[in-house]
């Protein structure tokens, strides 16, 4: 039986193994065949979405690994809005609203309120956190 997934990505970018545990068991659960409709990246798991993030070349490269994935697999990646801006991951809306000279905010990311997170309580079958 195949199930609908979102995951709930709270860890950093970089510094924390919740975040590649959250990347790896993305590639498994569609692996075996199930969907991930969503990845919501809430608290530090925003930085996951800023364009400025440069590992160093023995590093995973997780902005650009998400991005490979959702691209391949249709899936939406969100990072919370206000924990984003919080923190200086911005999008091209939210940089024209508070008058910000540019934007930082990867291709392939969307920055969404809570709303959205309560959707996927209420409409996918499984949230996983990270």
């Amino acid at each position: 039986m195949s199930l609908t997934f979102t995951l709930l990505v709270n860890g950093s970018v970089y510094g924390s193994q919740s975040a590649r545990n959250a990347f790896l068991f993305a590639q498994a659960l569609i692996k075996k065949g199930h969907q991930l409709t969503s990845v919501f990246f809430y608290q530090d798991g925003v930085t996951h979405g800023s364009s400025l993030t440069v590992p160093a070349n023995d590093e995973f490269d997780s902005v650009t690994e998400w991005q490979k994935l959702a691209s391949e697999h249709n899936v939406r990646l969100e990072t919370c809005v206000a924990a984003a801006l919080r923190r200086g991951v911005v999008g091209q809306d939210e940089a024209t609203q508070h008058q910000l000279a540019t934007s930082n905010l990867a291709d392939g990311f969307a920055q969404a309120g809570l709303g959205s997170l309560a959707e996927a309580l209420l409409t996918q079958d499984r949230v996983v956190q990270f």
